[in-house]
């Protein structure tokens, strides 16, 4: 379920990359104490560094263009950029890149066509009904409007693998465009290596309708939220080196840079439609940039520049929990992944499969900081251990109905490293279920200090949450007895050996991952900052 899509909130990334910019020159520029200075200059660090450090970049006019000299400027400068970005990355550049100036109309419509594409639309209403139903978007939010509105606000250049075009913008000042340029033509180096049009999105659109198909797409759901982390990650190095270039550092030299940038990350205040959006919107935007930058500098520091860049091209981490980690990528330490049984047999006459993924380390910090707090978040973090979901859809349900989250049917399976780790998610998860329900009544246990074991019924149906040693279980809008025999199954098929890697090079197939599936909504254009 992780990582949301390749949309770069324009001034958030330019802010962030701005920061880098003047962080990593504060860190090569020699530092001259003066008695009675030392507290002066450290309340000033923290202030530049709150405020982004460099210069924003100005907000243009709508209705301002290009001069034709400008233009000329602007698309002359690409080849330098691109010889700088591969110089950097040792990255090859092999293939011609086009290159086109756009109106910001323009650019607009193209956008909006892409959001319109039939596929991308019956996607992202998936997402979006799976995560009302886990009470990560508020049932009354919708979606499309507000990503929309977040394009709406802040349109960037991009790069488009389909066309292999570099296309820029006729409203913004050339200077301002070059940073954003090393950026984007970091992803036209990457096309180059690997194809981005199906490096980013392994899977294909159909669900699975049995078990081999169902744990294969378990294998490899998260495959897109950490390529994208890794893709992203790598144009946030080369977007930093450029901007830092006349220092002769690079972000290497630098290695303290990237916890203080994952900092500057949490910082909405450059997108007043980001800073409005709900918490799971935010942190999946933003991962790929914070995140991404971290692991790519965490590979970068210990093994080089070709392990960051084409090493983690060729062998990608397959997790969002490898790119919060990066010496477990490193170290190739095994990542947990649960397994998933026939189901099939039990569902198939009434419910049809809907959606199918991980709930990965990055999916329960997000949904533990929105129900229990962020002092809770990250040790739940920490302590997961594995997780998996399951949703279908009741076959005889309405148009109407099928429009809601009372249609659904959930099941999520979460293992943790501690019995008490454990205890605390099945906590913190029913506190937010009346929030979720206008009309959840618990009903007795039998003792009623049984606390492990809780049953609920409500208006889209009956709930259940279990604790059985270190496991949670849950069932959402599943008949009670159905989501027991269910349970059953998904608790008698996971294993207790060794663990096993997810797949890192499965055959193609759908992972339905709710982010990467609001990825593909926009799948071949990526959209930089402005």
């Amino acid at each position: 379920m992780p990582s949301f899509l390749p949309l770069r909130p324009t001034s958030l990334l330019l802010s962030l990359a701005f920061a880098a910019t003047t962080l990593a020159a504060q860190a090569t520029a020699p530092v001259q104490s003066k008695p009675g200075t030392e507290g002066a200059q450290k309340s000033g660090q923290r202030s530049a560094e709150s405020q982004t450090g460099a210069p924003k970049p100005a907000s243009p006019d709508a209705d301002s263009h290009l001069t034709k000299a400008q233009s000329d400027d602007l698309l002359a400068s690409v080849d330098g950029i691109l010889a700088f970005v591969s110089k950097d990355t040792h990255l090859a550049n092999n293939k011609p890149i086009k290159r086109a100036i756009h109106t910001r109309a323009e650019v607009t419509e193209i956008l909006r066509k892409k959001m319109a594409e039939d596929e991308g639309t019956r996607r992202m209403q998936r997402a979006e009904l799976v995560l009302k139903k886990f009470g990560l978007l508020d049932r009354d939010f919708n979606l499309q409007p507000f990503l929309l509105s977040l394009l709406s606000e802040q349109v960037a250049g991009f790069y488009e693998p389909k066309t292999r075009t570099m296309n820029l913008l006729d409203w913004v000042k050339p200077e301002e465009q070059k940073p954003v340029i090393a950026h984007e033509l970091t992803h036209a180096l990457q096309d180059n290596r690997v194809g981005l049009e199906k490096w980013n999105d392994p899977q294909p659109q159909e669900m699975s309708h049995d078990e081999r198909g169902d744990n294969l797409h378990i294998q490899t759901d998260e495959a897109s939220t950490a390529r994208q982390a890794v893709t992203e990650g790598q144009a946030m190095v080369t977007f930093i080196d450029y901007g830092i270039r006349d220092t002769g550092k690079t972000l290497r030299d630098v290695p303290q840079m990237g916890d203080r940038l994952s900092q500057l990350g949490s910082d909405t205040s450059g997108s007043p439609v980001l800073a409005r959006a709900p918490l799971v919107l935010q942190q999946s935007l933003l991962f790929p940039y914070t995140s991404g930058v971290s692991f790519e500098q965490a590979v970068l520091v210990r093994q080089g520049v070709d392990a960051a860049f084409a090493g983690t091209l060729d062998r990608p981490p397959s997790s969002s929990h490898e790119i919060l980690h990066p010496e477990d990528y490193l170290n190739h330490v095994p990542v947990p992944v649960l397994a998933m049984p026939d189901i099939h047999p039990l569902l198939d006459k009434q419910w049809t499969p809907y959606d199918i993924g991980v709930m990965g380390e990055l999916d329960v910090r997000m949904l533990a900081e929105l129900f229990g707090g962020t002092q809770i978040a990250g040790p739940l973090a920490t302590a997961w251990d594995g997780g998996i979901y399951y949703a279908a859809q009741q076959k005889d349900a309405s148009v109407a109905q099928k429009a809601s989250t009372a249609s659904l049917g959930l099941l999520y399976l979460s293992r943790w490293k501690n019995a008490d780790s454990a205890r605390s998610f099945l906590r913190v998860y029913a506190t937010q279920l009346p929030r979720k329900y206008e009309h959840l009544k618990q009903v007795t246990n039998t003792p009623d200090t049984d606390t492990d074991h809780l049953r609920f019924t409500s208006e889209e149906g009956d709930i259940l949450l279990t604790l059985n040693d270190r496991t949670v279980f849950i069932s959402e809008g599943f008949p009670r007895e159905l989501a027991m025999q269910l349970e059953t199954k998904m608790r008698e098929v996971q294993g207790s050996g060794v663990l096993q890697n997810a797949a890192l090079h499965a055959p193609a197939l759908h992972g339905s991952e709710l982010h990467a599936r609001l990825s593909s909504v926009l799948s071949g254009v990526t959209i930089a900052a402005q």
